[in-house]
């Protein structure tokens, strides 16, 4: 008779060296837990960071709920997925639509997001809860590759005009955007280990470095003001925010929940491979864990969280699984965010520097789903194929908006419900046409090759 299984494994010592994985369900002596935390504290910073900026966000609020809810996530899941919880990207769109957040300075609508953000959490944990019942087969099927990597490329497409916007107020911005997209790339292809792991937060300090030597020491632009700084305490409780539930808002960003669930069993499966271990039957369990951290962070005032790539890229460097490094960088984190001073600097990077970052981080979420499709061998020869990428790329850059009454789904959230119900309706049409007649023509033959 089978035994039912634990929530928590039996965590025990790892027996061997750093040159050996150690297992998820292993753990370190705590000189060694404590600097592989920061490690993974490091990795996440930069993106954590910058994707609260981008929408007008509390980044000193933000860091300090990742942290708790990467704790919580741990419990959550029982220990046995590891992952930190950071500040997602795939709201930016959708905030941005909510609430009309031009990308500077604190959101004056904030409250509203707030509110869509906890509903879009609430439904993403409800989805874990179906999965934890059912499995994943039934999110594979809704989602193939090709709709994941659409999904994903539409993220990046539909933020590109307002991040080019931003940095083209004026000559000088401009130009300092350029220099940061060069100091971020020279950092991601001229270095190794942990420093190209940092990419966007050294790339964001040299940049920095030279936007004050160019403004405040030889006059050109606008200088950084550095007063805040010196005003802001040590440490303190960041501030929190209340939300407001507003429907045209929730709609607007619930459906966000589903590039969670695409973005998110792609890393799990990532994890999955590298540890050598099943953790599907744990997807449910992370999946409901970010919903409710998700919602948990927006009901106090930080962004909705996911599971975090880079802190995957530096466990598949370390070869270190273990899930209780985790819990250390969410104590980090915590720690981190109860710096007002901290707040107090990152407040004092220029829109400029943000605006080349965010070129960067758009343009890689973009290519990031074009290489779902090259991973997973997408076949374009299928009209099928061809028509759900095409509609739904054009409608997410185009920033295409479907009203339903008095409700508005933004860019976003239209072109994921075109590629979904385009996937339903054209591949099973297609699959079955193919069952019963042979293909003789190429399809498309008129499309040029791009």
């Amino acid at each position: 008779m089978r035994t039912k299984e634990s929530w928590f494994p039996k965590f025990k010592p790892h027996t061997g060296n750093l040159e050996t994985p150690v297992q998820i369900d292993e753990y370190l002596p705590p000189g060694k837990s404590i600097v592989l935390g920061l490690q993974h504290a490091f990795a996440m910073f930069g993106a954590t960071v910058l994707a609260p900026l981008l929408m007008g966000f509390d980044p000193n609020l933000t860091i300090f709920i990742t942290g708790i809810g990467t704790i919580l996530f741990f419990l959550i899941t029982g220990g046995r997925m590891p992952s930190y919880l950071g500040s997602s990207f795939a709201f930016i769109g959708a905030v941005a639509a909510a609430t009309g957040y031009a990308g500077v300075g604190s959101n004056p609508n904030l409250a509203v997001a707030l509110g869509g953000t906890i509903i879009c959490g609430l439904i993403y944990a409800c989805i874990g809860l179906i999965v934890m019942k059912t499995g994943t087969a039934w999110i594979e099927k809704l989602m193939p590759p090709v709709v994941t990597g659409a999904i994903v490329m539409i993220i990046g497409l539909n933020l590109a005009p307002v991040t080019i916007k931003n940095v083209s107020t004026n000559s000088f911005d401009t130009w300092m955007a350029v220099i940061t997209i060069l100091c971020i790339s020279a950092v991601a292809v001229f270095t190794r280990g942990m420093i190209r792991r940092l990419l966007l937060l050294i790339g964001l300090i040299s940049a920095y470095f030279i936007y004050f030597l160019l403004t405040n020491i030889l006059g050109l632009g606008k200088p950084i003001d550095f007063n805040a700084i010196s005003q802001a305490a040590w440490f303190g409780l960041p501030t929190f925010h209340s939300p407001v539930f507003n429907a045209k808002a929730i709609l607007l960003i619930a459906p966000v929940a589903l590039i969670l669930v695409a973005e998110n069993l792609g890393h799990f499966k990532a994890v999955s491979a590298m540890t050598e271990r099943n953790l599907s039957p744990y997807m449910g369990r992370a999946f409901f864990a970010d919903g409710i951290c998700t919602s948990l962070s927006a009901s106090v005032g930080g962004t909705g969280m996911t599971t975090y790539a880079e802190n995957i890229g530096v466990m598949a460097v370390t070869k270190v699984y273990s899930t209780t490094i985790f819990v250390v960088a969410g104590l980090f984190a915590i720690l981190l965010g109860l710096s007002p001073k901290f707040g107090a600097i990152i407040s004092t990077i220029p829109v400029a520097l943000l605006g080349g970052a965010s070129i960067v981080v758009f343009g890689l979420i973009t290519v990031a789903g074009a290489k779902i499709w090259i991973d997973n061998k997408v076949d374009f020869t299928k009209n099928s194929t061809l028509i759900i990428a095409a509609v739904s790329l054009i409608m997410g850059a185009g920033n295409l908006s479907l009203h339903i009454g008095p409700f508005d789904l933004g860019g976003i959230g239209t072109a994921t419900l075109a590629a979904i119900v385009l996937n339903l309706l054209l591949n099973r049409t297609e699959k079955s046409e193919s069952q019963s007649i042979e293909k003789s023509v190429e399809p498309l033959n008129s499309v040029p090759h791009l």
